[in-house]
């Protein structure tokens, strides 16, 4: 069975730093792009940070600079590194694997809340 497993979110204030990790499970991972997107109650689900199997990334303008994705091939993880968090980063965060011919997966997400 396919999975993707997150963790690592919670409460932090603003400021601070918080780390997110996705283990893929039963999938091929070093085919994939893998990414982290998040989503607040009522918005469109957003891309915040994307890595290509060559390493290549993409982030959001919101979060460049503060904000790190990595991959390991052998723990087959994928792992954002948040810091400088500010309020308006609050949101679910979910975990993507996606594969060229346009299949795709979502972590169940994990909530991550920044306060003032």
């Amino acid at each position: 069975q396919v999975q993707l497993v997150e963790s690592g979110g919670g409460a932090v204030q603003a400021g601070g730093s918080l780390r997110l990790s996705c283990v893929v499970s039963g999938s091929a991972f070093d085919i994939a792009d893998m990414g982290w997107f998040r989503q607040a109650p009522g918005d469109q689900r957003e891309l915040v940070a994307r890595m290509a199997p060559g390493g290549t990334t993409k982030y959001a303008d919101s979060v460049k600079g503060r904000f790190t994705i990595s991959r390991d091939s052998r723990q087959k993880t994928v792992t954002l590194q948040m810091n400088s968090l500010k309020p308006e980063d609050t949101n679910v965060y979910y975990c993507n694997l996606q594969y060229r011919n346009g299949f795709q997966l979502w972590g169940r997400g994990t909530q991550v809340t920044v306060s003032e």
